[in-house]
């Protein structure tokens, strides 16, 4: 009887360690945790930090409403610190030890790049907010910022068109990694088929944390000599604000040579006095200046939190295409989860296909059914005196993404959704 009753326990013993001992993605009862994965320190803290806060923003809107499935969802926020081989092993902490359902987080292809190892193994979910090079299409990854098609070619066609300045040499201006040097080689080969000599596309680079661009400036205004020059940037992170003062220190003027930047937005420009540089431009799929109730509403919200959480910068709130971007992959997760009826990966990746959500930028837009992107309307837009942006050209409703390029050799072969 004894030895009945010891195995007895034991079998209550390992059912309850069994209800206790998580999978990845099984969850405790009350809460679903979800990981945020973004620098809050370092050269990229600039464009990231303010990721976190939308996403803990998004959080505590849902939780309010009665959570996902009827829990709350807990957020576990990490800091990668701008340092690549440390998101992989936050990534790696965040799923293995933490047990998160989905991670919201990277801006730098580098540190996406870094994390995809390990969310192929360990079978996680990754929403990755911001603009990139294309050239990928995972399984584990849904792409809530925009594909060369939805941004970086519609910028530079308007460069050449005659309401863009009509220009006929091109700066390619980059931080020395992988965004810019893929986004480069793809508008070398676009440039090329409009007729553009390589003589006629200057290619320049700098490390991240970049800040001396007086020889690199007063080079542009020396090469734009040669015709009607435009500079497409894709400087990134805090190296943004000394290359937009030297700008305004050397006087080049957008009337002279128009800069379009794929990485700066309203919170960039946030510490830069945007007087001289009036008329430069951005190409985005979101700015805080678009007029329609559903972005109304986004930023009255947003400008409420940061209010209550005290957040830097509180006193003048500006919302951005990433922040955007966050916020409607948290929520296309949110209605996957709903469809699905659970937080299983394998689950969840189909139920996000065709997910629609009304954005702040005005349309109704779609997560394609099988190439893991967003439908995104494309906007270009001016700076203005006070940091804004006026909206001078978009397209006139959601482009569907194309992740392969066709301006790179071999792509025509890739299948269109993940293997």
């Amino acid at each position: 009887m004894q030895r009945r009753g010891f195995l007895k326990q034991l079998a209550v013993g390992a059912a309850v360690a069994a209800a206790f001992s998580y999978g990845p993605y099984a969850q405790a009862a009350d809460t679903i945790k979800v990981g945020i994965l973004h620098s809050l320190s370092g050269t990229m803290a600039i464009s990231e930090t303010v990721l976190k806060d939308v996403a803990l923003m998004a959080i505590e809107e849902i939780n309010a409403k009665g959570g996902v499935m009827g829990k709350k969802l807990e957020p576990v926020v990490v800091d990668p610190a701008s340092n690549w081989p440390l998101f992989a092993e936050k990534a790696k902490q965040l799923i293995g030890q933490d047990k998160v359902s989905v991670v919201f987080g990277c801006w730098t292809s580098v540190s996406r790049k870094s994390v995809l190892p390990v969310f192929k193994e360990l079978n996680g979910l990754l929403f990755y907010p911001v603009q990139y090079e294309g050239e990928e299409l995972e399984k584990n990854v849904f792409y809530t910022g925009a594909a060369p098609n939805q941004q970086a070619i519609p910028a530079t066609e308007y460069l050449m068109s005659k309401e863009g300045g009509g220009a006929k040499r091109f700066v390619l201006l980059g931080t020395d990694y992988v965004y810019p040097r893929t986004t480069n080689k793809i508008l070398r080969s676009f440039l090329k088929s409009k007729g553009i000599a390589d003589k006629d596309i200057d290619e320049k680079y700098t490390p991240f944390g970049h800040s001396d661009y007086q020889t690199i400036v007063a080079d542009i205004k020396k090469f734009s000599a040669g015709g009607k020059t435009a500079v497409i940037s894709t400087i990134n992170g805090d190296s943004n604000v000394p290359f937009y003062k030297e700008l305004g220190n050397q006087g080049l003027k957008a009337t002279d040579v128009p800069v379009v930047a794929f990485s700066v937005g309203e919170e960039e420009l946030r510490g830069v006095d945007t007087k001289p540089l009036v008329g430069h431009l951005a190409a985005w799929n979101y700015f805080m200046s678009l007029k329609n109730p559903a972005n109304d509403e986004f930023k009255k919200k947003w400008a409420a939190y940061a209010k209550a959480k005290k957040l830097p910068g509180a006193d003048k709130p500006l919302t951005n295409d990433p922040m955007e971007a966050t916020y409607i992959g948290i929520y296309m997760w949110k209605q996957a989860v709903e469809k699905a009826k659970s937080t299983d990966v394998n689950k969840v990746i189909p139920a996000v296909a065709g997910q629609t959500f009304k954005a702040p930028s005005g349309f109704t837009i779609k997560m394609d059914e099988n190439n893991h992107h967003l439908h995104r309307a494309v906007f270009i837009g001016e700076v203005q005196a006070d940091g804004q942006f006026k909206v001078v050209w978009k397209t006139p409703g959601p482009v569907k993404a194309a992740p392969w390029s066709p301006f790179i050799a071999g792509n025509d072969k890739k299948k269109g959704e993940p293997e």
